[in-house]
């Protein structure tokens, strides 16, 4: 793999010194040392963007949902949140080393080929996860626009509203992750430092707006959820947060200088990822402990759910801040997901990968909006399988970076098969996917098959455990594979 071949046709050219509104010319090519700039700290804004969303409320209703109580919900969300944005940082490291983004980064352990078959989960986890954001964008400012003008964007009844409401808010998101998602790196960090401002002082308002449906004493009643329901928590909150963006912790730190600190790259990446969501958190708990109504609809419209008794003055902010929000996580998706498809072999440039995305994240939201019997179904399940693939892929990916911590990264030579790290993820994915349970019907049959029926719908169903033993076993299984491929190399080179 050499730069030329790595490289976009486009060419060269110094991205870092070009203007925010130019089109990033660097594809998966380790970025030159000319390009670096910035400091650990400058990943803070991105990442505190992405879970600066009103969705982030929402999830102490869903973590509440699963039978724990406020303060188990607070704890397990907390735990679940450090421990996965820990794992984001950590690959971060590698993208400063490198100047390469994740995917490609990956082909160290992987090899060419092999690093086909991660990458395609990579694909489908950031894919998945713009449909999501963009889908409960459309689903909420829908009905925030049948309140608005029922006239024109709600149904007979007054209230429930139409799909061509749903259809312009889904559009309007949709095309501004997109135009940003083409723009690139420069755009994305200069937009993502914005959003955070806007989106912290609007979110700010709406939770002094939403203060009186607090109930701090709701914290201390409410039944305790077992052992297996704690670690489920835990567990479903890393699906929730870094488990769905460790595929990309590099493809955002790769312009930082090589010799920029390991420390400093994660810490200000965990920060940023955890900050607002575990203040999110826990007003969401509480407010959904004030309200145990809010928990059922929350689940089938986030967004809708959590308007509900706002002022009809602050439905437009509201709708922007949402948006936003929502827009922010998309936009590096989309972003990731087009240096996936690079990494992949697909031959095309950057940003017309960023279109074929939008196209495909059109018909996943189709299907989330008009086909799924459940939201919350749905998502979990999908949080579930491709975190499964996803932790057996990190676990591969830090052993790798932990071997290599002396000799450097190369990542212009590698070899075509590395079978020690394509076996590990295959065995610890299939695994996983055999201890974790779904209730989504057209997903349910796909997984949980290591389960008996009984502790399918017993506590270790619940659990999900098949995450974390994903992630354990395809770590050790590489850590003892990966020695026998480097001897049996020629003059045992990995």
């Amino acid at each position: 793999m050499t730069q030329q071949q790595t490289r976009e046709p486009a060419g060269g050219g110094a991205d870092a010194h070009l203007p925010a509104g130019s089109v990033e010319r660097n594809g998966i090519n380790p970025v030159p040392e000319s390009e670096r700039h910035g400091t650990p700290r400058s990943l803070f804004w991105p990442w505190a963007a992405s879970g600066l969303s009103l969705l982030s409320i929402a999830y102490g209703s869903y973590l509440m949902g699963l039978g724990l109580n406020p303060w188990q919900a607070i704890v397990t969300g907390a735990i679940g949140y450090v421990l996965s944005f820990v794992l984001v940082g950590l690959i971060s490291i590698a993208g400063a080393r490198t100047g390469a983004p994740t995917m490609a980064i990956g082909r160290l352990s992987f090899g060419r080929q092999g690093n086909k078959l991660p990458t395609l989960f990579s694909y489908v986890s950031n894919v998945g996860w713009e449909t999501v954001l963009v889908a409960l964008s459309s689903q909420g400012g829908a009905v925030i626009l049948a309140r608005i003008s029922p006239g024109a964007f709600a149904r007979a009844d007054g209230t429930t509203p139409t799909t061509a409401g749903q259809a312009l808010c889904f559009g309007v998101t949709a095309v501004s992750v997109v135009v940003v998602g083409i723009f690139g790196h420069a755009l994305i960090m200069r937009v993502q430092k914005y959003l955070t401002a806007a989106i912290t002082l609007m979110t700010v308002v709406y939770v002094v707006l939403m203060a009186d449906r607090i109930d701090p004493s709701a914290l201390v009643g409410g039944a305790s959820g077992g052992l297996g329901t704690f670690i489920g928590g835990i567990i479903f909150a890393m699906t929730l947060l870094g488990l769905g963006w460790v595929n990309c912790g590099a493809d955002y730190s790769r312009y930082l200088p090589r010799t920029s600190s390991g420390r400093g790259i994660a810490a200000w990446t965990t920060l940023g990822g955890v900050l607002a969501p575990v203040v999110l958190l826990v007003f969401g708990v509480l407010l959904n402990s004030g309200d145990p109504e809010l928990a059922e609809a929350a689940a089938a419209d986030p967004v809708g759910a959590l308007a509900a008794e706002l002022p009809t003055w602050f439905l437009v902010p509201y709708l922007l801040t949402a948006i936003g929000g929502f827009a922010s996580g998309a936009i590096m998706d989309i972003y990731s997901s087009g240096m996936s498809m690079l990494a992949l072999g697909v031959p095309i440039r950057r940003h017309l990968a960023v279109l074929v995305d939008g196209v495909l994240m059109a018909g996943g939201g189709w299907y989330v909006l008009f086909v799924s019997p459940s939201f919350f179904a749905t998502f979990q399940a999908f949080l579930s399988i491709i975190g499964v693939a996803m932790a057996a892929w990190t676990a591969v990916f830090l052993v790798e970076q932990w071997r290599r911590r002396r000799s450097g990264f190369d990542p212009t030579s590698v070899r075509a098969l590395g079978w020690p790290a394509v076996l590990s993820l295959v065995l610890a994915t299939a695994v996983g996917l055999g201890l974790i349970t779904s209730a989504d019907p057209h997903l349910a049959k796909a997984v949980g098959f290591l389960l008996s029926d009984g502790a399918a719908h017993g506590t270790l169903g619940a659990m999900n455990l098949g995450v974390v033993v994903a992630l354990i076993v395809a770590g050790v299984l590489y850590a003892v594979t990966a020695p026998l491929a480097d001897r049996s190399a020629p003059g045992g080179d990995r």
